[in-house]
């Protein structure tokens, strides 16, 4: 299948899926997330994938929502019209690359933000580059709680996360390895590399011994309320829509949002 924001590769039993709106910092529009979703059903179905790759092009993972699109086709949408968008496209695409039944690696370099980082870290494993960053500033740029899928303490603790979160800032790489949320560190050049030889070695498991491996780590989490907390916050993100905060944001235009920061310039979603 052809798409026109994603591009897709295969090597032997890893599929390699790229998020392609390298002009965009790969910000994430309506047509991504469906394409991407079609992607990982296709890897899914296809027995011959055993590891999925989630990349993206150029020279960041990804920059977030696409705002500028959000501003031009959402801004004015009712409470019910946004809730059913964001529910949909956000919170349970997030969750199916979560329960997705084959092992899944993001793969990511630069500026992984807001939407972006949500993305990464629905995955099983995380291989960053050097100079890879996350940062999740919209409690500052929009006025809202956080991303749809407050993911952000089950994989980084909750004071980082705290910290994070509060203060709009970046979290590097290596950071981000030593608190446990990212599997490897490598440089930047190795990083295509490094990331295939890695879910290489994932894919010379059994099948399905590593589905109910995955299965039962996730339920792991699961009891611990992840599940609950996670919903809990997509109503609490909702809710924050109609805080005064928001709408002055709102106002001022989406797009306006943008972070820009010398050299790396991302959009927070």
């Amino acid at each position: 299948m052809a798409y026109a924001t994603l591009e897709i590769e295969s090597h032997g039993a890893v599929r390699r899926i790229l998020l392609a709106r390298e002009a965009q910092r790969n910000a994430q529009s309506q047509q991504m997330l469906d394409e991407l979703m079609q992607a990982f059903d296709a890897a899914q179905s296809d027995d011959s994938v055993r590891v999925v790759v989630l990349a993206g092009k150029g020279a960041h993972f990804s920059a977030g929502h696409d705002l500028k699109q959000a501003q031009a086709e959402r801004a004015d949408f009712t409470v019910e019209q946004r809730w059913a968008y964001e529910q949909l496209r956000y919170f349970d695409y997030s969750m199916r690359i979560w329960d997705f039944p084959k092992p899944t690696i993001a793969q990511v370099q630069g500026a992984c933000v807001a939407g972006g980082f949500m993305l990464a870290n629905m995955c099983d494993l995380v291989v960053a580059s050097e100079s890879a960053y996350f940062s999740d500033p919209v409690g500052h740029t929009l006025g809202a709680a956080a991303t749809e899928v407050l993911i952000h303490p089950w994989v980084m603790g909750a004071r980082k996360a705290k910290e994070m979160l509060f203060t709009g800032g970046r979290v590097s790489a290596q950071e981000a390895q030593a608190i446990g949320m990212v599997n490897r560190v490598v440089p930047d050049a190795e990083l295509d590399a490094a990331t295939l030889a890695l879910a290489q070695q994932i894919a010379q498991a059994p099948p399905f011994g590593l589905r109910l491996t995955k299965r039962s780590i996730n339920r792991s989490l699961d009891a611990q309320g992840l599940r609950s907390a996670l919903a809990a916050h997509f109503d609490t993100h909702q809710l924050s829509h109609l805080s005064e905060g928001f709408l002055t944001a709102r106002d001022r235009g989406l797009a306006s949002a943008i972070q820009k920061t010398p050299g790396s310039p991302a959009k927070a979603s």
